[in-house]
C-alpha cells in the first residue's frame, strides 16, 4: 500500500483531502484541508494516538460545518501536544512513548459522528513517531520561576535521560569474510541499565518497535535452500523475531515469532544481486514490517504481521551461519540493530563502496588461471630467495599481487603480511586488511588465523571484537580437526621451536641426516622407542622429516607384530580402523587393541570403546570402556562421553548439555583438540541458567585449537629450513607470515632474526 495514495477520498456525499500533511508531529502545524459537500455536513480533523498498552487517545479534534457548493480550502492549526513532539525537560515532564499516530479527516452528518460509518469520505495519514529521548528539546519562551528552577536542579538526576548507554546495538562494525560454513558472529544483548529505556523495552516486547540494517555482498548463490543473514535464536534453539535468510533463488526470507508460539514469514519479490553491495533494512512498528534492499535501485515491500513478540535479551543473535544453517559465500558489512527506535539515514555506504571497488579491481577480468597464479607465486619466492637485499620485495610486489588475483591465496596472504609489517615495502595497513579479507573469503587457513588475531587484539584498521575474532578462529579450528583426520603432504605437525634453543635445533633432522639414519638403524635393531619415533615423524611430518604415511605404517606394523610394543600396537590398530596408508581391516585392528590393553595401554581402551560404538552399536559397552579410560586420565575418553551426554545417547538418559560441558572441559584441559573446540562453542553461546557466556575464554580456546593447524606447521617448517640454509630473508618471510597470525614462537623468531641481522621489518 502506498501512503501517498491515501491523502484524499471522495464519495457521493463529498470529498476531503490533505494538501500538505506533515510527516511527523510538529507543534502548531498549519494544515490545509480541501473539502466539498453535496449536502449539509460536518468536516472533522482529528489526531489519534495509540500506546503500547493497546489503548488509544484523541489528542486533537476540530470540526466545522460544510454547505453544498464549490470545493473549498481551509487552514487548520493542528496542535500536537508537547509530550508527543518534544523530549522531556523541566516543564514537559510526561513525554510519552507512542506506538502510532494517525492524522485523519472525514465528513459526517453531525459533530458526534465518527469516521467508521463514512469510509468513503475519510482520509488517514500515519505519521512517523520518534522515541521520547530522540525528540528535539523545546525552546521555551519563558523563564522558570526561582522555586521551579531550584526544583529542576534538585530533581535533575531523576529526569529521563540516556547518556550512559546507547539505544543502538552494533552487531558488526566492520566487514566479515564468510566462507559459507556454519560459522557466524554471535552477539547477546543485555537489559538496559537506564530505567526509562528498560521500561520502554519491556513494554515493547508484545508491541515491538525496532529496525535492522545489514550490508551484504553475495559472491555465489546460496548452496542450500536457505543461508543465514541475521538469526535470532532463543534458549530452546528456535528462530525468533527478527530472523532473515537468503534463499537459493536469491530472495529474502523474513521470519517473526508470535506470542502464541506461531511464526510468520514472507518472501521478498526481488532478488539480491551477486557481486554487489546491498543494504538490507528491516523496519518493524505499528504491526507493519517493512523490508528494503537498496543499492542504486531501491526495492520496498510491506507486510502485515499480527501479535509479534520480541525480547532481544532472550537467546542470541548471529550474523552469518549458525549451528543449524550455513552462511552466505561472500561478505557481511556493518550490521546495526535499533532496539527501540526507527532506522536513520545510513552513513556507511561510502565506506562499503570503496571496499567493493578494491575487490572489483582485483578480480575483474579474472580467467580460470589458477595454475598460472601458482607458477607466478613460485617464481616470486624463487626470486626473493636468490636476492641479497630487501629491494627485490618492492620489485616483486606487482607480480605477487597478480598471482593473488589469479587465484593463489598464498600470494594474497603474503601480500597482506608484507603490507602490514612494511617488510621491504611501504607499510599500508588498510590495503593489508583488504587483502586478508579476500583470502579469508576463499577459506585460506592462515588468513583466517590472521583475521582472528587482528580482531582479538585490535589493529590500526580494526577494533577488538571478541565475537568476530571467534567467528574466524572457530572456522580454522574445525578445519584443523578435519585436517588431522586427513593428513597430507601439505601439512606438517606444529612444533614450538625458537631459534635460540640449541638443543631443540640439534634434534631436527631429515631423510638424509645422520640422526634420521641412526634412528632407522636403531628401529631395525629392535629398539621400540626408535620404532615409535620413526613412525611418529613420518606419519605427522615431525622434526624436519617429510610426511610419508605408507612408510610410517610399516614402522607401526613392525613395532606391533615383531616387537609387540603396546604403543605401536595402538598406532597400527588406529590406521587399520581408518584405512590410512593401509587396507582397512577392522577385525585385525580389534585384535591389536585388545593385546595393547593387556599391556596397559589406556588409549587402546578408548579406541576399543569407539569400535563398539561405531561397529557393534553397543553403547553400554562403549560407555563402560570410556569411563574406565576417563578415570585413568585419557582425553579422548572424556571427549566421547561428552558427545554421548550432548546427544542423549548415554545409557538411555536424556540429553544433558551441562554434563557434556563438564566432560568437554575435562577433555580440553587434558589437551584434546576437539574438546577445546566444543568447550569454546559452549562458552561463546552459554547454557541458559547453567553456564554464562565467556567470549574472552572462548576466543582463547579457539586460538589454541587453530594454532595446531598443519598448514601453519608447514609455514613454520619452511621458515626453519630456510634458516638452516642460511637464507635469512626467506626465513624471516615465513616466520613473519605466522607471526602476523599471532603465533608467539614465530613472533619471537622474527625478533631474533631481525636482531641477528640488524634489520627491522617495521
Amino acid at each position: 500500500m502506498s501512503l501517498t495514495g491515501c491523502l484524499s477520498r471522495s464519495s457521493s456525499t463529498g470529498n476531503v483531502a490533505f494538501l500538505d500533511a506533515p510527516g511527523e508531529p510538529v507543534s502548531n502545524c498549519p494544515l490545509r484541508v480541501k473539502y466539498s459537500c453535496f449536502q449539509s455536513s460536518v468536516v472533522h480533523v482529528q489526531v489519534l494516538v495509540s500506546f503500547d498498552t493497546g489503548s488509544t487517545s484523541v489528542v486533537f479534534h476540530k470540526y466545522w460545518t460544510c454547505e453544498p457548493g464549490h470545493t473549498r480550502t481551509r487552514v487548520v492549526t493542528v496542535s500536537f501536544p508537547d509530550w508527543l513532539v518534544y523530549r522531556p525537560d523541566w516543564i514537559i515532564r510526561g513525554s510519552d512513548w507512542v506506538l502510532s499516530c494517525l492524522l485523519r479527516a472525514w465528513i459526517g452528518p453531525d459533530e458526534s459522528t465518527g469516521p467508521g460509518r463514512f469510509l468513503g469520505t475519510s482520509v488517514t495519514v500515519p505519521l512517523d513517531i520518534h522515541s521520547p529521548l530522540s525528540r528535539p528539546f523545546k525552546q521555551h519562551q519563558l523563564c522558570a520561576k526561582w522555586d521551579t528552577d531550584l526544583l529542576r536542579r534538585v530533581r535533575s538526576d531523576d529526569m529521563p535521560q540516556c547518556l550512559e548507554e546507547n539505544e543502538v546495538a552494533s552487531l558488526l562494525s566492520t566487514m566479515y569474510a564468510s566462507t559459507g560454513e556454519r560459522y557466524g558472529i554471535i552477539k547477546t544483548l543485555q537489559p538496559f541499565i537506564n530505567e526509562v529505556l528498560e521500561g520502554l523495552r519491556i513494554k515493547s516486547i508484545y508491541y515491538p518497535w525496532f529496525a535492522v540494517s545489514l550490508w551484504v555482498l553475495v559472491e555465489k548463490p546460496c548452496s542450500n535452500h536457505l543461508c543465514g543473514l541475521l538469526l535470532h535464536i532463543d534458549s530452546e534453539n528456535n528462530y525468533v523475531t527478527p530472523t532473515m535468510f537468503l534463499t537459493d533463488t536469491g530472495r529474502i526470507h523474513v521470519q517473526v515469532h508470535g506470542d502464541a508460539g506461531h511464526s510468520s514469514a514472507f518472501l521478498s519479490s526481488f532478488k539480491v544481486p551477486l557481486h554487489q553491495w546491498c543494504r538490507i533494512s528491516h523496519r518493524f512498528g505499528s504491526q507493519i514490517g517493512c523490508f528494503r534492499n537498496s543499492l542504486l535501485l531501491s526495492h520496498r515491500l510491506q507486510w502485515i504481521y499480527n501479535n509479534v513478540m520480541l525480547d532481544d535479551t532472550h537467546g542470541y543473535f548471529v550474523i552469518g551461519g549458525g549451528k543449524f544453517i550455513r552462511g552466505i559465500e561472500g561478505y557481511y558489512g556493518p550490521a546495526t540493530y535499533y532496539r527501540i527506535q526507527g532506522l536513520p539515514a545510513d552513513k556507511v555506504g561510502k565506506i562499503i563502496y570503496s571496499i567493493y571497488s578494491f575487490i572489483v579491481t582485483c578480480f575483474v577480468g579474472r580467467v580460470n588461471a589458477s595454475a598460472v597464479g601458482r607458477i607466478l607465486y613460485a617464481l616470486v619466492l624463487r626470486k626473493i630467495s636468490t636476492a641479497h637485499s630487501l629491494d627485490v620485495i618492492t620489485r616483486m610486489m606487482p607480480f605477487l599481487l597478480q598471482s593473488g588475483c589469479l587465484g593463489d591465496n598464498r600470494a594474497l596472504h603474503l601480500s597482506s603480511v608484507l603490507y602490514s609489517s612494511g617488510f621491504g615495502v611501504r607499510r599500508q595497513p588498510y590495503k593489508a586488511w583488504l587483502l586478508s579479507l579476500l583470502a579469508a573469503q576463499k577459506d585460506w587457513r592462515l588468513t583466517l588465523l590472521r583475521l582472528g588475531h587482528m580482531h582479538h587484539v585490535g589493529d590500526l584498521e580494526v577494533t577488538p571484537d571478541r565475537d568476530l575474532s571467534y567467528a574466524y578462529y572457530v572456522n580454522i579450528a574445525r578445519q584443523t580437526s578435519m585436517d588431522q583426520k586427513n593428513p597430507s603432504p601439505q601439512q606438517t605437525f606444529v612444533e614450538l621451536i625458537r631459534l635460540n634453543d640449541e638443543e631443540t635445533l640439534k634434534a631436527q633432522t631429515n631423510e638424509n641426516d645422520d640422526l634420521f639414519h641412526w634412528l632407522k638403524l636403531q628401529a631395525r635393531s629392535g629398539v621400540a622407542e626408535a620404532e615409535q619415533a620413526m613412525g611418529r615423524m613420518l606419519f605427522w611430518g615431525q622434526q624436519g622429516v617429510s610426511p610419508d604415511i605408507q612408510t610410517a605404517v610399516k614402522h607401526y606394523e613392525r613395532g606391533a607384530t615383531t616387537l609387540r610394543d603396546p604403543v605401536s600396537m595402538y598406532d597400527y590398530a588406529i590406521v587399520l580402523l581408518t584405512g590410512q596408508g593401509v587396507t582397512k581391516d577392522v577385525q585385525r585392528a580389534v585384535t591389536f587393541l585388545k593385546k595393547a590393553i593387556e599391556q596397559g595401554s589406556v588409549p587402546a581402551i578408548t579406541a576399543l570403546g569407539w569400535y563398539y560404538e561405531q561397529y557393534e552399536k553397543d553403547y553400554e559397552k562403549a560407555v563402560h570402556l570410556w569411563e574406565e579410560a576417563d578415570a585413568k586420565g585419557h582425553p579422548d575418553a572424556a571427549m566421547n562421553l561428552g558427545v554421548f551426554y550432548s546427544q542423549g545417547l548415554y545409557l538411555g538418559q536424556p540429553a544433558d548439555q551441562f554434563k557434556a560441558y563438564k566432560y568437554y572441559l575435562k577433555s580440553a584441559q587434558r589437551g584434546h583438540l576437539n574438546g577445546g573446540i566444543e568447550l569454546a562453542d559452549i562458552w561463546i553461546h552459554g547454557i541458559p541458567g547453567q553456564v554464562a557466556r565467556r567470549p574472552a575464554d572462548a576466543v582463547l580456546w579457539g586460538k589454541w585449537a587453530s594454532e595446531q593447524n598443519g598448514y601453519l606447521g608447514t609455514v613454520l617448517r619452511n621458515g626453519l629450513n630456510a634458516y638452516f640454509r642460511g637464507d635469512w630473508i626467506m626465513s624471516l618471510i615465513y616466520y613473519l607470515s605466522a607471526a602476523e597470525s599471532g603465533f608467539e614462537a614465530a613472533q619471537f623468531n622474527v625478533a631474533y632474526l631481525c636482531e641477528l641481522n640488524s634489520v627491522s621489518p617495521f
